[in-house]
């Protein structure tokens, strides 16, 4: 009978972390892509060079970059290409 209510807490809980992490990939993929469909906006709409810098181009570094950290992440690379500061 222990074993069994071991079993059923085992179960209880593996579902949760996996629901758990499930969640939060979700989270991260929406934001990873909402950066890169941004990035492809900015360069599409050359919206660097209506403030005089140029566009930030496809580099693996800028795509990681806005990947990885998402709108902010975006926003970070404009507010360094602004600063005159090049990745």
């Amino acid at each position: 009978m222990t074993n069994l209510l071991v079993a059923i807490i085992l179960v209880i809980a593996i579902v949760a972390i996996v629901w758990f992490l499930v969640k939060q990939l979700s989270v991260l993929l929406v934001n990873a892509v909402l950066g890169l469909i941004c990035l492809f906006l900015i360069n599409f709409l050359h919206i660097m060079e209506w403030m005089g810098k140029s566009d930030l181009g496809y580099g693996l570094t800028t795509l990681l970059i806005c990947a990885i950290g998402g709108l902010p992440g975006v926003l970070i690379l404009m507010l360094l290409s602004i600063l005159g500061i090049s990745i």
